[in-house]
């Protein structure tokens, strides 16, 4: 059985990376990853050399040469995609194509195989995030998927009030938050290993797309709120693809080289970033994995700003404005807060396990691309 994984980044990539490795173990399975967006460009760190690292085999490479200065470029990298994906679904007829989460590229694949009447199971289906162009992005790929697996029963709800037939919406918990009691130490960058521990906060920060607010007032506040906390250290994770996150990639390159309490890194493997995480006082910006991830790691988030706004939230995500008094209050309150307390709604035990078992499940007696609108009757 043929079956396809698209990948457009190092973020959604290091999420499924457990799952697809029990899929590829599975001989009646042919794993190819198709990997496109952040993974193949050198500014975003190439990430592709991690996906090689594990040695997964690689069926299909579309780079876009992503120029996200502006939302029209954005566009301009999404038909790019959509023609490359298109004629590369007209050659390789898969058994069903694994697509993760809302990334502007997904969006490209999961409209060139919904074309081509491959079926797709979508991962991270159901989720709510306003701040940004995710939030559609998201909802239309379910509207072209066969199945969908939901990571709270929230979402599944969500999922099937969208007219997905229940029959197809799975709750199954989210990979992220399992990932995080499977690090791999062996396969920790040195310089992640030699932070000191529990001495530093990681920034991750990426643009609000819908919202309108000025991404340069959003970078000088978090930059405000690090200038008063000249007794720790901070580490800066490049950021995402999405329109104007040059803004944010080329103050922080340029912070970090003038500050030596400041550390940067563009790019880091799945284990390296989960152990950092798992390491720091707490996570502050406003990435899914400060949501997902860091609860299972037993690590406060400081979640600023809008774009993650209509997600469940656990009990150690501390939600603020982008102004940098809330800020640092937050982040003391976070370095306080007793970790024992912490609560994960996305966590469910052996996740990637399920995950495996239940696609095997549907690769074995596959459902028609043709969907029915499921009504729900008041």
């Amino acid at each position: 059985m043929r079956v396809a994984y698209a990948t457009g980044s190092r973020a959604d990539y290091g999420i499924v990376r457990s799952f697809l490795t029990l899929l590829n173990m599975d001989e009646s399975v042919e794993l190819s990853l198709l990997v496109t967006g952040s993974h193949l460009e050198d500014k975003f760190g190439k990430s592709v050399d991690n996906i090689v690292a594990d040695g997964l085999s690689i069926g299909f490479q579309a780079p876009l040469g992503i120029n996200n200065t502006s939302n029209s470029n954005v566009i301009h990298s999404m038909s790019i995609a959509l023609d490359l994906f298109g004629y590369h679904f007209e050659d390789n007829k898969y058994d069903l194509l694994i697509i993760l989460g809302d990334r502007y590229e997904m969006m490209a694949v999961a409209i060139a195989a919904a074309m081509q009447r491959i079926p797709i199971l979508h991962l991270h289906g159901g989720e709510a995030t306003y701040g940004n162009y995710d939030e559609f992005m998201r909802h239309s790929i379910t509207k072209m998927s066969t199945y969908h697996f939901a990571n709270t029963e929230t979402h599944r709800n969500r999922i099937i009030q969208m007219g997905e037939d229940p029959k197809r919406v799975f709750y199954m918990g989210a990979l992220g938050a399992e990932n995080c009691q499977k690090i791999e130490e062996s396969h920790v960058e040195d310089a992640v290993k030699s932070l000191p521990h529990k001495r530093y906060y990681v920034i991750a920060f990426h643009p609000e797309t819908l919202t309108g607010v000025s991404l340069e007032d959003q970078v000088n506040e978090i930059i405000r709120s690090i200038n008063d906390l000249p007794d720790k250290e901070f580490v800066f994770m490049g950021t995402n693809a999405d329109t104007g996150s040059d803004t944010i990639r080329n103050t922080w390159m340029e912070y970090a080289k003038r500050h030596d309490n400041i550390h940067y890194f563009e790019n880091l493997n799945t284990d390296s970033y989960l152990y950092m995480v798992k390491n720091s006082v707490a996570l502050v910006g406003n990435s899914s994995s400060g949501i997902i991830e860091a609860p299972s790691l037993g690590v406060c988030t400081v979640n600023i700003g809008h774009r993650q706004d209509g997600r469940v939230f656990g009990n150690s995500v501390f939600n603020v404005e982008c102004q940098g008094n809330c800020i640092i209050d937050a982040m003391k309150k976070a370095a306080e807060f007793d970790s024992a307390k912490i609560q994960n709604p996305y966590y469910l035990p052996d996740t990637a396990k399920r995950y495996y078992e239940k696609t095997k499940e549907l690769l074995n007696d596959p459902s028609d691309v043709i969907k029915h609108f499921w009504d729900i009757h008041f």
